[in-house]
């Protein structure tokens, strides 16, 4: 994909990000999505300079329990750490669980 339609700002987008981070904020932008998967921290700030709406897989994980899709956050959360090697630190780990009524803050 070409990270074009946006002009510019598409070179930054090539210089400070990723591939992948770059071909799905160029893919957002031009479908006009709503929000956008993404967790890196640089991503996510360059999603929102778009207008785009950046969600991480946490606020999937939240919003999926929200819906009745799981009744529990941490088993997810640990697969993510132990098995898949995503990073999550010890205070997000513990807020997402706050924010899943699964542990008192």
């Amino acid at each position: 994909m070409e990270v074009g339609g946006i002009g510019r700002e598409g070179m930054k987008l090539r210089r400070d990000l990723d591939q992948g981070e770059s071909e799905t904020i160029a893919l957002a932008v031009e479908l006009r999505a709503d929000l956008v998967l993404l967790d890196e921290k640089e991503g996510r700030n360059v999603a929102a300079h778009f207008g785009l709406r950046p969600v991480g897989i946490i606020g999937v994980l939240l919003e999926a329990k929200k819906k009745g899709l799981t009744t529990e956050l941490r088993p997810h959360l640990d697969a993510l750490r132990n098995e898949a090697g995503f990073y999550l630190s010890d205070r997000l780990y513990l807020h997402a669980l706050a924010l899943a009524g699964e542990i008192v803050a």
